[in-house]
């Protein structure tokens, strides 16, 4: 979208350029100085810039001698200050035009279709079926339930709508939403995706929408959120159901108006993003439960987009297993194949973690088998290589007894521990607190994920996240306790 840039310290001019520029071709900021014009030119390039000629900290002019803007962007001079020798130096410095106040529309709609191309995207056209190889962008599968997927994306991948993708944990939201960027007229600029329940709540209104410097406290420099970063892109957000109620209220007013404005700040942005949503939890239970604003549900789920878990279209198992394995073939520098008794094995698999764990399971074996051949040892279904191997009592994030690392870990803390209750200390951080809960409920499940963020009401990627961390975190403890 073409940017333009109003100069002017009178309040009341800027704001009725403001009125006349704005609309859906053009995005607007306003600076009511040199210095604030130089930081908004710092931060989006605009296409063109309406200048006053006397601001307080100079002459509109000296804004023509930065090279870089002048190179990058045309000015035309605003002011009602007008004279014979102040049009000729600024006209002599690279402007453009020259008009005086009050502006009319007829003249600064003419200025506009003048010296501003209208945006032209041309998108490529979306395939309408699957390849014979059974892709569709990034995505894999031929099966009737991706067909459906695909003749769903082929539609709505050219428009503007928002889009809200549904499906279990590891049935590849976050590839549809690539995929749909990557059709869509936005592809050019980069992709954005922001996962709302992995970012502290503190913080995840900054993030989103950035922060003015000295908004808050450690708000030592202007930052820009995720919608002015993917300004002409797309927004992903990933786990939408689980960002907190008041930032949802926020997100709504976004959607509402079009516009955004940074914590600690007056002045609003248009927001030209298009939003593609995702949660792995059902959207309707979300708002019956009171986690998900039902306005805000509606004004997500413009498209709905369900994705089938990999249990139900086992048929597509042999081809992302060979699609996996060749690609990581390709990155390890040595090529192995699945043998015949390995896929079936694999398609005779539930898939609780969809494509995801097949994924990883792929990338498992291909480690742990020295030849070239993929047989089905370190696959899952067999009972001596897989994951399904590893004793009751194991963690397959750690490689250590899950129930031991819990009591470990209550002992030092001081906390008694036992099936239905948990003691935790005065004084305790919110962290280690967190990590206890979730061990112990974990343990309580008997190690079923599911289970273990139905009953916390998180996410289940929420609780691989917390795990993985815990992990990493046991890994490093581990790793000082040696070398000490």
């Amino acid at each position: 979208m073409e940017h333009v840039l109003i100069v002017d310290d009178d309040a009341d001019s800027a704001a009725t350029m403001r009125e006349l520029v704005g609309c859906e071709r053009f995005s607007v900021s306003v600076a009511h100085s040199l210095r604030d014009a130089r930081r908004q030119i710092a931060l989006q390039q605009p296409n063109l810039v309406l200048l006053d000629l006397q601001l307080p900290d100079g002459n509109g002019l000296d804004l023509l001698a930065d090279a870089k803007a002048a190179d990058q962007s045309k000015f035309v001079l605003v002011t009602g200050h007008a004279s014979l020798d102040s049009s000729i130096e600024a006209l002599r410095r690279g402007a453009l035009d020259y008009l005086v106040k009050p502006v009319g529309i007829p003249q600064l709609e003419s200025i506009l279709s003048r010296f501003l191309k209208p945006l032209q995207r041309q998108a490529k056209p979306p395939p309408r079926s699957a390849t014979a190889e059974g892709s569709f962008g990034k995505l894999w599968g031929r099966s009737l339930a991706m067909q459906r997927v695909y003749q769903q994306l082929s539609r709505v991948a050219a428009t503007s709508v928002t889009v809200f993708v549904t499906g279990e944990s590891g049935t590849g939201k976050e590839v549809v939403a690539q995929t749909l960027h990557d059709l869509s007229a936005r592809r050019n600029k980069p992709f954005l995706a922001i996962n709302c329940g992995a970012i502290s709540p503190l913080l995840i209104e900054s993030e989103i929408f950035g922060h003015e410097k000295g908004s808050f406290t450690g708000a030592d420099r202007q930052h820009q959120g995720f919608f002015e970063q993917a300004c002409g892109s797309t927004l992903f957000l990933d786990e939408v159901t689980e960002m907190p109620l008041d930032l949802q209220v926020k997100l709504l007013r976004v959607l509402e108006t079009g516009r955004f404005t940074r914590v600690g700040s007056t002045q609003s942005q248009l927001a030209d993003v298009r939003i593609i949503a995702a949660s792995n939890r059902c959207p309707f239970q979300a708002v019956a439960q009171g986690r998900f604003r039902e306005d805000l549900l509606y004004r997500l789920n413009v498209f709905p987009l369900a994705l089938p878990p990999l249990r139900e279209r086992l048929e597509d198992v042999p081809q992302l297993a060979r699609h996996f394995l060749k690609a990581i073939s390709a990155a390890e520098g040595e090529e192995k194949q699945l043998s015949t008794a390995a896929v079936e094995q694999l398609s005779r698999h539930h898939w609780p973690g969809n494509v995801r764990e097949l994924r990883n399971a792929i990338q498992r074996a291909y480690v742990m088998t020295p030849g070239t051949w993929l047989d089905g040892e370190w696959l899952p279904g067999n009972s001596s290589g897989s994951l399904e191997s590893l004793l009751p009592g194991e963690n397959p994030l750690t490689g250590t007894n899950a129930p031991a690392m819990a009591d470990a870990r209550s002992e030092h803390l001081g906390t008694a521990l036992d099936e239905d209750t948990l003691n935790l200390h005065v004084g305790m951080s919110m962290a280690q607190a967190e990590r206890l809960i979730i061990e112990a409920t974990l343990k309580q499940c008997k190690y079923q994920k599911e289970r273990t963020a139905a009953v916390l009401g998180i996410s289940l990627k929420t609780l691989y996240n917390r795990l993985k961390s815990y992990a990493d975190e046991n890994l490093s403890q581990g790793e000082w306790r040696s070398s000490s």
